[in-house]
């Protein structure tokens, strides 16, 4: 049988060394006698497609012994690759997808973080890819599966995810090179050196130690049942879900009863549980499955996107570390963080007092005049003093929250589809679980949540035309239409198809 070269893949995003990988291999390679070759073919942009590298090592004895000088490919080919190194979970499915890694031959070593694609990002529901299922797939279509943190692993050790892939790939043992070689090869570098051997060895150790991934992590929410809050008021409320709630239900319950603390306060918590209870006892019946839902996206629609929460969430310390962390600024370097922020006329009022919030929304020539003043966007640098404080005492609004007219408006769309949900359970449980699902059509704040609020109520007086009759499978159809499409053209398309329009 002829020789072959080793053949390696490598896929990485922008700014994560693949190609400082690449050339580490191929140095690795030359100074072990091997002809080394590396090329590269890049992604679209920053997250629609990794940057593809294939390297191939050919045994220089073999080619001398043959008088022949190796031909190397300049490209992957489907089934024909032994190692394929992935620096996040999406692009290792990639690599399966394409078919670059392959059950009789192929060794994979991938990181099981995640950095969200823009389709996922984009998507109107939940449009996040299940990891589970990924890791599962990519276990069943490699011969050998090495997956851990490696993103955690470059952090803990000051480095870069490449220096941690190439620990993994050396633990791994599918190259003919020793542990030596290849800490020789990172040290040639000159460049960062002490912190890359770091990450080298904790994943070189990593490797040999783990193969599989590590099982799904303990539950947050019921790690939260097994807490013991400090603040009374906060220990009450788990007290409550502990008692009134089956232990199907308590993980999403303390799940919301610590978004809505975050949110507002913890009577506003209180209110979301007496609301629970309340629909729970009309209920009448132990669905678990519905109960759960209506948990989940009762929390969800009771934490909705105002101005308040949207100042809050961007004055906060934790984002101002983690923008700094994803832009991998150093200590003493100067980070400008510039929002681009367009509050139309309709939030300013919803973020009044009621009666405010309701006369100036009527066409009179102060609503003219917010209409002119708000019509185009401006930009707030959060990393200044002004800008920061502007936010910032916008967030500290929260305190009246409950007198806004926001406030007003969502607790009576929130009591109209508790009670849709409510009304359509005594007839048809599956019809009310659909109906309950229907909350993931509001989200977001400005146009967004506009468009997605008239998506849900075209899709709720669906429900009402259609009552009893209404199939769980139509309604679920035309919500899975409404959130493929925000400007509802596939959702009118589907109510004309079922003749609900």
């Amino acid at each position: 049988m002829k020789a072959q070269p080793i053949k390696i893949a490598i896929l990485a995003m922008g700014g994560e060394g693949g190609g400082v990988l690449a050339d580490w291999i191929v140095d690795l390679g030359e100074h072990n006698g091997y002809y080394a070759q590396t090329t590269s073919v890049p992604g679209v942009a920053q997250r629609t497609g990794a940057t593809i590298y294939y390297v191939e090592l050919f045994p220089r004895e073999l080619a001398e012994r043959a008088g022949r000088t190796p031909v190397l490919a300049l490209m992957p080919l489907p089934g024909d690759v032994d190692i394929v190194l992935a620096s996040e979970l999406m692009e290792a499915g990639r690599a399966v997808q394409r078919g670059l890694v392959t059950a009789d031959r192929t060794t994979l070593v991938a990181s099981t973080h995640r950095v969200y694609s823009i389709a996922e990002k984009s998507a109107m529901g939940d449009g996040l890819v299940d990891s589970g299922a990924l890791i599962a797939h990519a276990s069943k279509a490699a011969k050998r599966f090495v997956s851990f943190d490696m993103a955690q692993a470059a952090q803990a050790s000051g480095s870069v995810i490449s220096a941690v892939l190439f620990g993994a790939l050396a633990g791994t043992g599918v190259l003919p090179f020793s542990r030596e070689q290849f800490e020789a090869t990172i040290a040639r570098g000159g460049v960062g050196v002490k912190p890359s051997l770091h990450a080298f060895g904790m994943a070189y150790q990593k490797a040999n130690d783990v193969e599989q991934p590590a099982g799904v992590s303990e539950n947050a929410a019921t790690a939260g049942l097994e807490a013991r809050p400090r603040n009374a008021k906060v220990a009450a409320l788990v007290e409550r879900v502990r008692t009134q709630f089956s232990t199907e239900v308590q993980p999403i319950a303390i799940e919301g009863v610590r978004r809505l603390i975050d949110y507002q306060d913890p009577q506003y918590a209180g209110l979301y549980l007496d609301r629970l209870v309340q629909w729970q006892h009309s209920l009448g019946q132990r669905d678990i499955a519905l109960v759960r839902e209506t948990a989940r996206h009762l929390a969800l629609w009771m934490s909705y996107d105002d101005t308040i929460r949207v100042a809050d969430l961007k004055t906060r310390g934790s984002r101002f570390e983690r923008v700094r962390n994803e832009v991998r600024a150093q200590d003493g370097q100067l980070l400008a963080i510039n929002e681009f922020m367009h509050p139309r006329l309709e939030e300013i009022c919803e973020t009044l007092p009621a009666s405010i919030g309701r006369w100036l929304m009527r066409p009179h020539w102060v609503h003219r005049l917010g209409r002119r003043i708000t019509c185009s966007g401006r930009v707030v640098a959060t990393s200044s003093l002004r800008g920061y404080l502007l936010l910032y005492m916008v967030s500290r609004m929260r305190g009246w929250r409950r007198a806004t007219l926001r406030y007003e408006m969502e607790n009576a769309r929130i009591e109209h589809w508790l009670s849709r949900v409510r009304e359509a359970a005594q007839y048809n449980p599956a019809l009310a679980f659909e109906v309950a699902q229907c909350q993931r059509l509001v989200k977001g704040y400005g146009d967004t949540h506009a468009r997605g609020l008239a998506n849900y109520e075209s899709v709720m007086a669906a429900v009402t035309r259609a009552g009893a009759r209404l199939a769980p499978a139509t309604l679920r159809e035309l919500r899975e239409a409404a959130l493929a499409d925000e400007h509802g053209k596939k959702l009118r398309e589907a109510l004309a198809r079922h003749a609900l329009a």
